[in-house]
């Protein structure tokens, strides 16, 4: 190459300029910061906080817009969020998941030779909550009406040009697509043509979505014109869609293609407004969902690290990952062993697993010279005062290898090591799914929230355009598994979805969430780490290099773990993975291993935000 021409690339390059050290620019925003995974839904939320909204009303414009958008969910999926309210200084949760229906039982799953539930079609749904956690939230804490919210949705359901990510996705999942009636009248609009999903940049129409939510906004308008508050009439909306003809559509559709969801299981749930759990790292506080999520399994993993020098160890030096991976492969395998639905008995340790006295007995199992593939859970209940009903249980847990499911997705791949098509299948499962949305502004209102469900290949429920939830996987059938997991009628799976928030000094510090099932508190324990140990922007680390285990069960699928594999960035020195070879990790590569992280940073000593997005994907955020 001449050497003016390579002079010029070097000029022209992003990493070239001066003093830019990230491919995207930081988001500065004196006003108002809205982070979400696509620029259209983005946008949707800029034109809310516009109009005068708050963050509450512009992230619920940017969760319609997103499952509109199916990134990577639909509208029948679950909606999880993390709120600070100024108002009172205290930290919200809001539970929007939904929960196995009437029938969904261990012996009905097992009938159909199956070990877990599967992974797509109609067996797979629970009870949709992400319409009820949009209302839920904008109700009690927005300022703006439904109809305001939803008018970007609408919109983009009349049609909107569709992005390649998600057309190619379509046709990428057509056999299973053209399984079920309603999914192949919407998503398919070139039948029997060669490429039978719509291109990039054409015009994705879903009239009976769009249908559906004018219903929502009617019945909200209609009560308005009554007398009701704006309260009230957002929650006609929500009754309607749960116990009106919208539900009955649903059910309908939904039974017709062999689901299991009745109109009582829609109109029994509700959303859950309950407190977060929370620990402190080094006097930030940090806060995450209940342990029907894998949002305490970071807190866990924080309080193991809090006892070592990470900053000493040096950023993503062999010594520095080797720890990480360890802190991490006993939280999770905590999480594995004893998450589920609180709501349901046997009552989570979820005191014990958080206890501070606790992480230093794990942080002590920790092996500085050799990965240990055999991590187990441990046993939290002596330092909450009790004793562990499940003691037989944990001395032969992991159960073994199972032969493989008769049906449902999914293939038994054990511990062996996996290749082609199974390697691709597994991590296809480990990283599936989901979207995030930031949001805040000078109100002091901070929204964090990790949506799922309802992904493409998605079963549309009749007439109502609404993509059902697959996530009735994420149980277990056998308490061999994990016995606070098992599926029931009306309970909730333990999902791997998990918004971050954080304060210090009784202030918001750190607002977060990332996309990719198994993977999302990894790279959120690393991006709160590389902010507080090593001194990173924000943007700066949700761009940065991230490691990835695999040692945890992955959450979707046959359920299975990969001991020692380890995932690096193309750009990890050789004497780095020189050193964890010898301590017993199989490394890959990938050029980008920070996953698709949404942050926003509150920068007190200017009174301004930062915003940060990812390079990983097509995470997109407007700031004024």
């Amino acid at each position: 190459m001449p050497v003016r021409f390579l002079a010029l690339v070097l000029f022209l390059s992003p990493v070239a300029l001066a003093g830019q050290r990230t491919q995207k620019p930081p988001l500065h925003g004196r006003h108002w910061v809205a982070i979400t995974g696509k620029p259209l839904a983005a946008t949707a939320g800029a034109m809310i906080f516009q109009k005068g909204g708050n963050p509450v009303d512009a992230a619920c414009a940017m969760l319609a817009a997103v499952t509109t958008m199916w990134d990577v969910l639909s509208w029948g999926g679950e909606t999880q969020a993390l709120i600070y309210n100024p108002q009172t200084k205290k930290v919200i949760a809001i539970n929007a998941l939904g929960v196995a229906p009437t029938g969904a039982t261990p012996a009905f799953y097992r009938s159909k030779g199956m070990h877990f539930p599967p992974e797509y079609g109609p067996l797979a749904a629970i009870t949709p909550g992400t319409p009820g956690g949009l209302m839920t939230m904008l109700a009690e804490y927005g300022k703006l009406s439904l109809r305001e919210v939803l008018e970007p949705a609408i919109r983009m359901a009349d049609g909107y040009p569709i992005e390649e990510e998600t057309a190619n996705s379509i046709e990428r999942n057509k056999t299973w697509l053209k399984q079920w009636r309603y999914s192949r009248a919407v998503m398919l609009p070139h039948a029997a043509e060669a490429r039978e999903a719509p291109e990039a940049g054409e015009i994705f129409r879903q009239p009976d979505l769009a249908a559906t939510l004018r219903k929502l906004v009617d019945t909200e308008q209609q009560a308005l014109r009554q007398g009701k508050s704006r309260r009230d009439a957002i929650m006609a909306a929500y009754a309607r869609f749960y116990t009106g003809d919208i539900a009955q559509e649903f059910v309908r559709g939904l039974r017709e293609e062999g689901g299991l969801i009745t109109l009582p299981d829609l109109a029994g749930w509700k959303v859950k407004i309950e407190e977060p759990v929370m620990t402190t790292y080094r006097g930030i506080d940090v806060y995450k969902l209940q342990p029907w999520s894998q949002g305490p399994a970071m807190l866990e993993a924080l309080n193991i690290l809090e006892t070592f020098d990470l900053k000493a160890m040096g950023y993503n030096s062999a010594r520095y990952i080797h720890t990480l991976y360890q802190a991490m492969s006993l939280a999770f395998a905590d999480r594995d062993f004893y998450y589920g639905d609180p709501a349901f008995p046997p009552e989570e340790p979820i005191r014990g697993l958080l206890s501070k006295d606790y992480a230093r007995q794990r942080a002590r199992l920790i092996n500085p010279d050799r990965n240990d593939p055999g991590i187990k859970p441990g046993d939290p209940y002596p330092f909450q005062g009790g004793t562990n009903p499940y003691l037989d249980l944990l001395r032969s847990w992991p159960p073994s290898a199972r032969p493989p499911t008769t049906s449902g997705g999914g293939s038994q791949m054990g511990q062996r090591q996996l290749e082609g098509a199974a390697l691709a299948a597994f991590d296809s499962a480990f990283t599936r799914g989901t979207t995030s949305i930031e949001a805040a502004d000078t109100s002091g209102w901070v929204v964090s929230i990790t949506p799922s469900g309802g992904w493409i290949p998605a079963v549309i429920a009749g007439r109502t355009g609404i993509g059902v939830s697959q996530r009735a996987q994420q149980f277990v059938v056998d308490s061999l598994d994990n016995p606070f997991n098992v599926i029931a009628p009306g309970k909730r799976p333990r999902v791997t979805l998990t918004p971050g928030l954080a304060l210090k000094d009784g202030k918001p510090f750190l607002a977060s969430a990332v996309q990719g099932g198994d993977t999302q508190d990894q790279n959120l324990l690393q991006c709160f780490l590389d902010m507080v140990e090593f001194g990173m922007t924000v943007q700066e680390a949700v761009e940065a290099a991230n490691i990835t285990s695999y040692q945890m069960r992955n959450s979707f699928g046959e359920h299975e773990s990969q001991p020692g594999r380890l995932t690096l960035r193309s750009d990890t020195p050789p004497w780095v993975r020189r050193d964890l070879r010898d301590m017993g990790y199989r490394l890959e590569f990938q050029e980008r291993t920070s996953g698709p992280i949404n942050a926003i940073f509150f920068d007190w000593k200017h009174g301004s935000f930062w915003g940060g997005s990812s390079n990983h994907g097509e995470d997109y955020g407007i700031a004024w």
